[in-house]
């Protein structure tokens, strides 16, 4: 954006868009974020600036230059770039610049967990928003009628750990309503821990697919990786998900240099014996994780330790929109191992997932500091449209991949830590 437009931007609604607002992540950082005081006006010049201003007003919004007058090095296209005109049933809010259509919402339901990942909160945790500035169900359940309205067709329930949200099964129950609308799948990312006494009542509420988190299959590790005890009852969700049908059942784990990385074949082993998919998920810096990029095992070194145990491995299938690339390790195996190799082979170039925080903003990135409140929006009195509407605006600016920085840049970037943003 021009910088004369950016400064009457910035003038004209300095009171109705704060880049630097006063809401904070858990390390008392400010967040990048558009706030609402006086909402119902602010609403109203955003309906008129998203109808002029198109994609200069969501760099505006972002608080971020747009990719043609950005300073930092310009990134290459994304390899796996989709040139696909939007179905009938993805609204055009939902498709990018890059023609990414988005049509997965990734939907955290509290900042809070059982565990003390490491990778995921700081040790001393994190500042948790106050209860009232929370989604309530029914706001969780309208903006999921919003997104499925505009062509989301499957959502993720995340956290924090999702198992702790005490009203998760009317969440569940809810959001299963809405499959006549267009939603096909809802699924959860759990740490597994109340997975035992839960999972049977969520199944019968709607829940189709389960990802479990699981980076060592040593108590003893757990316990220094978790900061709790709980090993025997995450094994135990497990062979219950099992026997309930979620087959093949994901089970997602960080790999770390010098922590775990010892175990990768002992997962391995996990897929050839039982319908799981071992996901190996690159080390990610987020806020407070103490990230370093020697502690990251990157794709190319998982894949060497993997072909010389499996050599017969083979490709899986995977689509444009996959996060993972998967591999069927052995003849005969039941199930699958995946790389999610978000720092070294990332998988911009296909992304079709949006993320909604537990206190209602919007992060077209995972990586990205940028946020969009749809909370204030919704409680300012936006309607359905407007509210899609500024859906729209924030995913104009979108970078392809990355949040517009390379991986070692994401280091310093204001992002929250993972436990606020949602796994």
């Amino acid at each position: 954006m021009p910088p004369f437009i950016r400064s009457r931007l910035l003038s004209q609604l300095s009171t109705h868009a704060l880049p630097r607002a006063s809401s904070q992540c858990g390390c008392g950082r400010p967040r990048r974020l558009l706030s609402t005081a006086n909402a119902p006006r602010r609403v109203e010049a955003l309906r008129v600036r998203i109808a002029q201003e198109g994609r200069d007003l969501a760099d505006f919004v972002s608080n971020r230059p747009a990719d043609d007058d950005s300073d930092s090095p310009a990134l290459p296209t994304p390899r796996r770039l989709l040139d696909l005109r939007p179905p009938s049933r993805v609204a055009a809010a939902l498709v990018d610049r890059f023609a990414r259509q988005h049509t997965y919402l990734r939907l955290s339901l509290t900042e809070r967990c059982s565990l003390r990942c490491t990778y995921c909160m700081p040790e001393e945790g994190v500042q948790l928003t106050a209860a009232e500035k929370l989604l309530t169900s029914d706001e969780i359940v309208r903006l999921a009628a919003v997104f499925v309205g505009g062509g989301v067709n499957k959502i993720r329930l995340t956290g924090g750990e999702p198992t702790v949200r005490r009203d998760l099964l009317d969440v569940v129950g809810a959001l299963d309503q809405l499959r006549p609308a267009g939603l096909e799948q809802i699924a959860m990312t759990s740490n597994g821990i109340a997975l035992p006494r839960m999972l049977r009542r969520l199944q019968a509420a709607g829940l189709d697919r389960l990802n479990v988190s699981l980076d060592t299959l040593d108590r003893a590790l757990f316990t220094k990786l978790t900061r709790r005890d709980g090993l025997e009852r995450v094994l135990a969700a497990i062979d219950l998900a099992i026997e309930l049908g979620y087959t093949p059942l994901k089970v997602n784990c960080v790999l770390m240099a010098g922590v775990n990385e010892h175990e990768l074949l002992s997962f391995a082993a996990l897929a050839t014996e039982r319908p799981i998919d071992v996901r190996f998920i690159e080390y990610m810096p987020f806020d407070g994780n103490q990230w370093k990029e020697a502690g990251m095992v990157p794709h190319a070194r998982v894949m060497e330790t993997l072909r010389g145990a499996y050599p017969e491995l083979t490709p899986a299938g995977n689509d444009a929109h996959d996060v993972a690339v998967s591999w069927i390790p052995q003849p005969g195996a039941r199930g699958t191992v995946s790389l999610i190799s978000s720092m070294t082979q990332p998988f911009c170039g296909g992304c079709n997932r949006l993320r909604l925080t537990a206190d209602g903003n919007l992060k077209t990135c995972l990586f990205g500091a940028d946020e969009l409140s749809l909370r204030d929006a919704m409680r300012a009195g936006a309607s359905d449209q407007e509210l899609l509407a500024l859906v729209g605006t924030a995913l104009q600016g979108k970078h392809a991949r990355h949040a517009g920085m390379h991986y070692r840049q994401l280091v310093s970037n204001e992002n929250r830590p993972m436990t606020t943003i949602g796994g």
